[in-house]
């Protein structure tokens, strides 16, 4: 199969052990490279979660007669008590994060969209490559919203569902990092939804009868990413 820059690029940021596109990636340096480095980030993040977690040993049951208090019972070593929670929270956050969309009730909006950002983690490369404007039209139709130059680097564009709605999911490269952008033309909201989960932060913004959201790290400022946005989209209905 023929593949592009940004094909192969999306592909081996989904798969990096995906060993397609032999024909482009010998004659690409770029996209080359590029595979190279998302294969020692691959195995950077393998070896960060691979925790040894102590073999759990029990005890033989106390003779009921001679319990003594709690105050007085061996308890677990700091170490072991935190190699068994760092191994309960890293599966529950990748179970929860890049869990379906589809198959979870969200509480509020604003959880489902800082849901929806993890649940797409090859949108969040650091990259200078932009989508090309056949992506860019697939992903925001003309009968959705307008967008002007003014957006500014979009190197994610893709048609998601948030809420049971089709909606254009976006991300544009800031300062320190990417900043996801979601244009929700039908989720109307009467005031500023702040967002922050200790990991990203950002602002579900109303904008005529829909909203827009904002995500990115926690140290990306984004007043003026703000006031680009609203004078960059135009809703088309």
């Amino acid at each position: 199969m023929t593949m592009n820059c940004e094909e192969y690029k999306q592909t081996i940021a989904e798969d990096p052990n995906f060993d397609g596109g032999a024909g482009h990636v010998s004659e690409c340096t770029e996209c080359r490279t590029y595979r190279d480095e998302m294969r020692a980030l691959d195995v950077k993040i393998g070896r960060a979660l691979a925790l040894e977690v102590p073999d759990l040993v029990l005890p033989d049951l106390p003779d009921l007669e001679n319990i003594v208090s709690l105050s007085n019972r061996r308890r677990l070593s700091t170490p072991t008590w935190f190699a068994m929670a760092a191994t309960v929270l890293l599966a529950v956050f990748f179970s929860v994060r890049f869990a379906g969309d589809d198959s979870v009730d969200y509480d509020s909006l604003a959880d489902e969209v800082l849901a929806h950002v993890y649940h797409e983690p090859s949108a969040l490369w650091v990259t200078d490559v932009a989508v090309s404007d056949d992506r860019l039209l697939e992903a925001v139709p003309a009968n959705i919203a307008e967008l002007d130059e003014n957006t500014g680097l979009i190197t994610f564009a893709e048609s998601c569902s948030i809420n049971g709605h089709n909606v254009p999911h976006l991300v544009i490269q800031g300062q320190h990092g990417p900043i996801t952008i979601i244009l929700m033309p039908e989720e109307k909201i009467s005031s500023a939804i702040a967002l922050n989960d200790g990991i990203q932060h950002g602002v579900i913004l109303p904008v005529g009868d829909g909203s827009i959201a904002i995500v990115a790290g926690l140290d990306e400022p984004l007043d003026e990413v703000q006031k680009q946005v609203l004078q960059s989209v135009v809703w088309s209905t």
